[in-house]
């Protein structure tokens, strides 16, 4: 029997789910609370100096905005978010702010610290508790607030900023950020692993630390990047057995475990794995999360997408991937469209304008809806992340979805993938360029598998998901992709030495040029592809 505190949450919980619920139904409810939060944005905006810059106020009509306002990637806010972090007021939001997450993102460059104002940390918070309730409201139950939720976030340990002047100020990682901001209640009856665990910035440490605390708990959901839910398995199934309660499954060590949240890279590579080391019956529930804004979670099965949370204090518009030029961006501003413009099948820049003052910014995300009414999508690539390099406009779904199909099919599993152009004076002998996949594959798969068999699978995969690729390919415009299989341990210590190892970090899944896979050539082995 629950105790009455926490029959309370629960009970709070499906009122709360049966809200959601109705909503999400109601027609036109996205398009409306759009509006709505367009309108309460300009009014805040207005009273900065970014927006005075560029004459925003209260109620201006929409071509307006759009003729004003100009498209802007991170480097044209850098200068306003430096003088934020000094302590100057009203400058992209009014008033001052006090948190920066910090962001590598998953392209190379400049480390990105993105403002935290108040009203973003509310809309985390109602984000994360609403990417819940989608849950509940789904399979109409609330029994994963019966127990705790594990989150494998980053360092909750945040670093004074040393320019901020009379206003102190902190950066550290999103997921810390918001853990510190938690509701008392989710602090209370909720959360794992607690506050002094999620301090650790050591993540083979914390990892251990989590296995140990949490083994003898009642953990209902956890909430991670896969490729960290599968290492938290390996040390919370080891801990087990070390007890004298030995496991298949995190689903043995923890029988009320049902949900598995996860997000930031897609799942595909690591489902089948993940579904084999959780358990049969544990679900899986998709979120979009990024540390400009919590832009979508699952309200429906996989296959329809991922509902965009129009209704979080976040103004969406949409650039066709099509028309995007980086180097155009200020004459791109009325090209780009709202909600209501917007069509299924189209790959769509991600555009937002958030109450940290962040106006019309251009995330670097594509993405694409699979339904207008309502509003779901699926995220597609990086603007910056993708493969062209030959005409064949391959992006990082397509290129995901292939590896997802060829090693579901021969019941492989991935640990990590990149792919990058091989250029035609690179290779000796060879007339035309082609792909190169570094890829690494979980140990003891049940058909040791070769890269050129891997490479004519992940060719017709290509060619029936991407009509240029395939065009190219007929035309001889590319060669068969080559893959290179690397040792255990490669991608990690590329990562490391990155300094991309844990938390929310991503391995970039693919780059116009050879940044990345030159790195993994010099510091890895790779089995024979002939």
């Amino acid at each position: 029997m629950l105790p009455a505190s926490k029959y309370i949450v629960v009970f709070g919980a499906g009122l709360m789910a049966s809200r959601a619920s109705r909503r999400l139904k109601a027609k036109g409810w996205a398009v409306k609370a759009q509006e709505k939060h367009w309108l309460n944005l300009l009014e805040s905006l207005a009273d900065t100096t970014y927006g005075k810059l560029y004459g925003i106020r209260p109620n201006m009509g929409a071509r307006a905005w759009q003729e004003r306002v100009p498209l802007c990637t991170y480097e044209k806010f850098a200068p306003y978010i430096d003088r934020m972090k000094m302590g100057e007021a009203d400058v992209l939001w009014p008033g001052r702010c006090s948190f920066f997450a910090v962001s590598s993102g998953t392209t190379a460059g400049r480390t990105k610290y993105l403002p935290v104002t108040d009203e973003m940390v509310e809309h985390f918070r109602q984000t994360g508790l609403d990417s819940l309730l989608y849950y509940s409201a789904r399979t109409r139950s609330t029994s994963v607030f019966q127990g705790k939720h594990l989150f494998l976030g980053g360092a909750t340990t945040l670093s004074p900023l040393p320019e901020a002047k009379d206003h102190p100020a902190f950066a550290g990682d999103l997921s810390g950020i918001t853990a510190l901001n938690l509701p008392g209640w989710v602090e209370k009856h909720l959360y794992e692993p607690g506050r002094e665990i999620a301090q650790i910035g050591d993540w083979p440490a914390k990892i251990q630390a989590i296995a140990e605390r949490c083994v003898g708990r009642d953990i209902t959901m956890i909430a991670g990047i896969p490729s960290w839910v599968l290492i938290l398995a390996s040390a919370v199934m080891e801990e087990s057995a070390r007890l004298g309660r030995p496991a298949m499954t995190l689903k043995d060590v923890w029988p009320n475990l049902e949900c598995i949240v996860h997000g930031g890279v897609p799942i595909g590579p690591f489902a089948s794995e993940l579904k084999q080391v959780c358990g049969e019956e544990v679900n899986f529930h998709e979120v979009y999360p990024a540390s400009e804004g919590f832009i979508a979670a699952q309200d429906a099965e996989s296959e329809a997408g991922l509902r965009l949370m129009a209704d979080a204090g976040i103004y969406y518009e949409f650039l066709p991937l099509a028309e995007y030029n980086e180097d155009r961006l200020s004459e791109l501003g009325t090209r780009a469209v709202p909600l209501t413009g917007v069509c299924t099948g189209v790959d769509y820049v991600l555009i937002m304008t958030t109450p940290a003052g962040l106006c019309r910014y251009v995330i670097g995300d594509v993405v694409r809806f699979i339904s207008t009414e309502p509003a779901r999508l699926v995220y597609s690539g990086r603007t910056k992340l993708q493969l062209s390099a030959f005409g064949e406009h391959v992006i990082e779904k397509e290129l995901t979805d292939a590896l997802t199909n060829v090693c579901t099919r021969n019941h492989w599993q991935v640990v990590n993938f990149h792919v990058a152009p091989v250029f035609v004076s690179s290779i000796i002998g060879q007339k035309r360029g082609c792909h190169e996949w570094w890829l690494e594959l979980r140990a003891h798969t049940e058909i040791t598998p070769m890269g050129s068999v891997i490479a004519a699978e992940l060719d017709v995969e290509l060619q029936r998901l991407n009509d240029d690729y395939e065009a190219k390919r007929k035309g001889e415009g590319l060669m068969l992709p080559i893959v290179r299989l690397v040792m255990p341990g490669v991608f990690e210590q590329w990562q490391r030495a990155q300094g991309r190892w844990g938390g929310q970090n991503k391995m970039p899944r693919c780059r116009g040029d050879r940044q990345i896979a030159d790195e993994l050539a010099k510091i890895t082995r790779f089995h024979d592809i002939a």
